[in-house]
């Protein structure tokens, strides 16, 4: 991400993926986070610490870059130090030091497709396996995410979504129930099913591509993908 952001001209440009955000706005957001993540893993927290009020020195690209690798190299040195299975406080079911490993990886891949698709990369490379455990994760955390938990019972109760990954070995299945979403993987008969580049589908599933987007193929009821990104998009 760091290398993305220091080839950008203007850090002061709008993030179409993230609305209302700069470019510097999401390496503000993305660094404050390896920052907290490194607080809570190396005090092995056992709930939750407050955001640090932590921001760039410059805005500058070379600047912005600079941020991020600073706060990133401490987040690898206390995940590395903590290993997977140190009890820690976490947002999602997990409360362990690897699931902040997780949700670090996921979180800074797509923040970076956000800069990437904010300056024409219509489609950032995202590596297949990292790509479908994020697919994984996002599913796996999402009842308990902030922002979208509240709207999911209103998501079309009897629905379903697949996702087929056309590039990697990857199926889910999402079924909408009265109380939000059961997921797994796997092939079965959805209301719509998705297929596309695993990475093209990720993207999709955290909202930053349209189930609309002409390298998909879509069969079934399309209107179930605008309200899958309505209510989830994080």
């Amino acid at each position: 991400m760091a290398a993305v952001v220091a080839e950008i001209s203007d850090t002061t440009a709008d993030v179409p993926t993230c609305p209302g955000w700069t470019v510097a706005d999401v390496v503000t957001h993305i660094g404050g986070i390896h920052r907290w993540a490194t607080a809570i893993v190396a005090s092995q927290a056992p709930s939750r610490l407050p955001f640090p009020e932590v921001e760039p020195e410059s805005s500058s690209a070379a600047g912005l870059a600079r941020w991020l690798t600073a706060g990133a190299a401490p987040l690898l040195a206390s995940l590395r130090a903590a290993g997977p299975v140190t009890p820690v406080w976490t947002w999602g079911p997990g409360r362990t030091s690897g699931w902040w490993a997780r949700r670090m990886v996921h979180e800074t891949a797509v923040h970076r497709a956000d800069a990437e698709l904010a300056v024409g990369v219509a489609a950032p490379v995202i590596d297949p396996v990292v790509a479908a455990d994020g697919i994984d994760e996002f599913l796996f955390n999402l009842p308990s995410a902030r922002r979208p938990y509240k709207h999911l019972a209103s998501l079309p109760t009897g629905s379903s979504l697949h996702l087929h990954a056309t590039d990697a070995d990857g199926e889910w299945l999402v079924r909408f129930t009265e109380s939000g979403i059961a997921w797994e993987r796997g092939h079965a008969r959805a209301t719509v099913a998705v297929r596309g580049p695993v990475a093209l589908l990720l993207l999709f599933t955290y909202g930053r591509v349209p189930g609309a987007d002409e390298r998909f193929a879509v069969f079934g009821d399309a209107s179930v993908l605008d309200a899958w990104q309505q209510k989830t998009t994080l």
